[in-house]
């Protein structure tokens, strides 16, 4: 990519991918069909549909935001791990099969290696509702003859263990009391989903939950929320590259953490009833930041967040209280010019007035997008390697960047890249 151009136009924002991860398992707990819309077009729901066809599950995809999916022809509960191993998420099969069958087999989940990220809470959950749980040379299997409603209190909050209890629980008898629950937009969007296949969950979105167990669910049609973190990171777009950009099919409440620092940082944010605008100014100014869970600012936004105080006037502190090694991207921006200390958890930026064009490598997910966002706003060229993390979770980023006037290419060999920065250089 070559820097230095300001990021214009509108964008559509694509479902949300961790909504739809859910929302997949969720899927399979009936042997109805069931309808989804707005499922984004990226890797991990590619590989998480392959998972559920591999234990017999029906997968139509009508196009590449629809698909019906019906369960009922399920030979095992078995999740093999060569799916597993790619996509964090597969665990969300433990919650589903448990719930439907009263035996799960998954293998122990792969994705970003961001820090630890145990799931001792998600087994301390189906423990409280009877089951026995099992870690199996890397498997973790969960049995129970009865599942019934128990109370579990979160001892921190965890997306996945929110969902993943709250999944077994929808097929439980008695009623699940979940204390200390997360409250993000794809919980919500997963305890609705439920719900119109007949689950009774009440107080998604709080602090406690409550499912009330029904013996069967049946099919549905639904559609998956906006992505809150693809719209952030298009808004952080806008703010480094100095642009104005119109985000299209989101939710602005979603984004009112996001929204609040780009104002902080100075840049204009104009929110409608689907969309917003972020209209990134001439300078940048610091400001600092702590990730939370929901509605704090959100750790998948930190690395981009990052990269804009890293050229915003000032010194800003960024503390990470999710993830313990999430900064591992801060050597990429550092060959920049960025002028970035971490200790620990925490990363002290001292804001330049601008970045140099370097060829990097994606260590994460959110961290790529962030490299991305940092060479469009550098000056000259940059590349950024192992995109495969990008692609996890991002739709044709590069495509939906072009069309705002980002000078970005996919590219698969060095020669491609040569050539590209010949046909691009002034």
């Amino acid at each position: 990519m070559k820097g230095g151009t300001p990021l214009v136009g509108e964008v559509t924002i694509s479902g949300a991918k961790n909504a739809a991860l859910g929302i997949i398992a969720a899927a399979i707990m009936t042997d109805e069909d069931v309808r989804l819309e707005n499922i984004p077009d990226v890797n991990d729901i590619n590989v998480m549909l392959d998972a559920i066809q591999g234990i017999g599950v029906t997968v139509d995809r009508v196009d590449p935001h629809t698909v019906v999916i019906n369960g009922s022809n399920i030979f095992k509960a078995t999740v093999d791990s060569a799916y597993i191993d790619k996509i964090r998420a597969g665990y969300y099969l433990l919650g589903a099969l448990l719930g439907k069958y009263r035996h799960a087999e998954v293998a122990m989940p792969g994705g970003c290696a961001i820090g630890k990220r145990p799931i001792d809470q998600h087994i301390k959950g189906f423990r409280a509702m009877n089951a026995d749980v099992d870690l199996d040379g890397g498997r973790v299997v969960v049995d129970a003859k009865d599942l019934i409603g128990g109370h579990i209190y979160l001892d921190m909050v965890s997306v996945g263990a929110t969902i993943n209890i709250m999944l077994a629980a929808a097929l439980a008898s008695g009623v699940t009391t979940i204390e200390n629950a997360a409250k993000e937009p794809h919980v919500v969007d997963i305890a609705n989903m439920l719900n119109a296949m007949g689950a009774r969950i009440m107080g998604a979105g709080t602090d406690v939950i409550r499912i009330t167990g029904v013996e069967r669910l049946h099919g549905c049609e639904y559609t998956v929320i906006p992505d809150q973190i693809e719209a952030g990171t298009f808004m952080f777009a806008a703010a480094v590259t100095h642009g104005d950009i119109i985000l299209n099919s989101v939710i602005p409440k979603h984004l009112e953490s996001i929204s609040s620092k780009l104002r902080e940082m100075g840049c204009e944010v104009t929110e409608l009833d689907d969309s917003v605008r972020v209209n990134g100014k001439a300078s940048l100014r610091s400001c600092d930041v702590k990730t939370l869970p929901y509605p704090g600012f959100p750790t998948d936004m930190q690395p981009q967040i990052c990269v804009g105080l890293s050229l915003a006037s000032g010194s800003s502190v960024v503390t990470e209280s999710i993830f313990e090694n999430r900064f591992k991207y801060v050597d990429e921006v550092l060959k920049m010019g960025a002028n970035i200390r971490v200790e620990g958890n925490v990363a002290f930026i001292n804001g330049v007035e601008s970045l140099k064009g370097a060829s990097m490598k994606a260590p994460d997910l959110r961290a790529g997008a962030a490299l991305v966002l940092a060479g469009l706003a550098a000056n000259g060229f940059s590349t950024v390697g192992s995109i495969e993390y990008i692609l996890r979770g991002y739709e044709h980023l590069e495509r939906k960047l072009q069309e705002l006037g980002a000078v970005i290419a996919l590219v698969d060999t060095d020669e491609a890249a040569e050539a590209f920065k010949k046909e691009h250089s002034a």
